[in-house]
């Protein structure tokens, strides 16, 4: 017995009861007197059973697993998104497969979409892309989507995000509120934009978050100068951080707060002032986004807007369970807040 795995037919012949029953008490269900209940439980535990997740999916249909699409693993925050969404569904007795794609290229999320294979996953969450042109009918699809991310989803599609907008203003108010008066912005992903432009963004982490800053700035009546957009194009690595405020500095266009639109950047822009002989905070505050972990590690642990990935992780998974066994049918775009994580870059 103990060199091959044990069945549910060794629990049946060992307890003296039926296939039915061993089942019924392995899968909680069934009329039996709990006396039978019991001694059936006590066999299994004895006997080591495990339940074979794999047949028993295979006899509902499912696979037992779900996919997990991110344009790389290399961000901190698609790393955590990636840890945290595993873990959660462990917790509901369901795999992840995790796949990266090629931004913008034939083998980008649209080709994944189209060439998703429903024998070896259930459904897909997908990280859309900052840079992929999506168009509707790319999320029209014949098995359960999830898209997390700054994109629109155009309805077709459960969609959970934070409200980039939101957090941006919260983050450049904050700033606001603990004495700076003119700020500058790390992470624009477009060259030479104005105000008026950005004012239009309904998508993008880059494009909302600038748009959450300038918003904010308007309501306080305060002049964003368009010189203090720091433009990073799609790299938000911590040297690109340090070039482009290295950059802003040199300019002499003076600023006393730096909304960095990721915790990279933000790092990145800490070195580039302590190499000018920049004080923080007390010459210019600086927030970030994501609140990766090395950001309350750093010699000056760094202010920062809330990711709420363990908000966003558990939500995208009960959604994707939710289309997999049919109780949620209508997709939604679920939008959360996020609030400032405060440490020491602010005064």
């Amino acid at each position: 017995m103990h060199n091959k795995r044990v069945t549910l037919r060794d629990v049946a012949r060992e307890a003296g009861v039926s296939l039915k029953t061993a089942s019924n008490v392995i899968n909680g269900t069934g009329r039996m007197a709990q006396s039978t209940r019991d001694h059936v439980q006590g066999v299994i535990d004895t006997l080591g059973y495990r339940v074979n997740i794999a047949a028993r999916n295979l006899n509902r249909n499912h696979t037992g697993f779900i996919t997990l699409a991110v344009p790389s693993l290399t961000p901190p925050y698609l790393a955590e998104l990636a840890n945290r969404v595993i873990d959660e569904a462990r917790l509901r007795n369901y795999s992840v497969y995790v796949t990266t794609y090629a931004e913008g290229s034939a083998q980008g999320a649209r080709e994944l979409i189209e060439n998703f294979n429903s024998t070896v996953s259930d459904g897909m969450i997908l990280s859309m892309s900052e840079v992929e042109e999506f168009h509707p009918e790319d999320l029209e699809t014949s098995f359960p989507l999830v898209c997390v991310g700054a994109r629109t989803t155009w309805g077709k599609a459960d969609h959970v995000a934070l409200d980039d907008v939101q957090a941006a203003s919260r983050a450049a108010s904050y700033l606001f509120d603990c004495g700076s008066k003119q700020l500058a912005v790390v992470g624009m992903r477009e060259k030479n934009v104005d105000l008026s432009t950005i004012l239009t963004a309904t998508e993008g982490n880059a494009q909302l978050r600038a748009r959450g800053v300038v918003e904010e700035c308007a309501r306080r009546g305060l002049d964003m100068d368009e010189r203090l957009l720091g433009y990073t194009g799609q790299d938000w690595t911590i040297g690109s951080g340090y070039r482009v405020t290295e950059r802003l500095l040199e300019s002499k266009v003076p600023f006393d707060g730096i909304v960095a639109l990721n915790d990279q950047l933000a790092i990145g822009a800490m070195s580039a002032l302590r190499s000018h002989g920049v004080e923080i905070p007390g010459d210019v505050q600086v927030i970030g986004f994501d609140n990766i972990e090395e950001s309350a590690y750093l010699q000056t642990p760094l202010t920062t807007m809330d990711s709420r990935l363990e908000w966003i992780a558990p939500t995208a998974v009960d959604r994707i369970l939710g289309r997999i066994d049919g109780s949620i049918n209508a997709p939604e775009d679920i939008i959360e807040t996020a609030d400032v994580i405060v440490r020491k870059t602010t005064r």
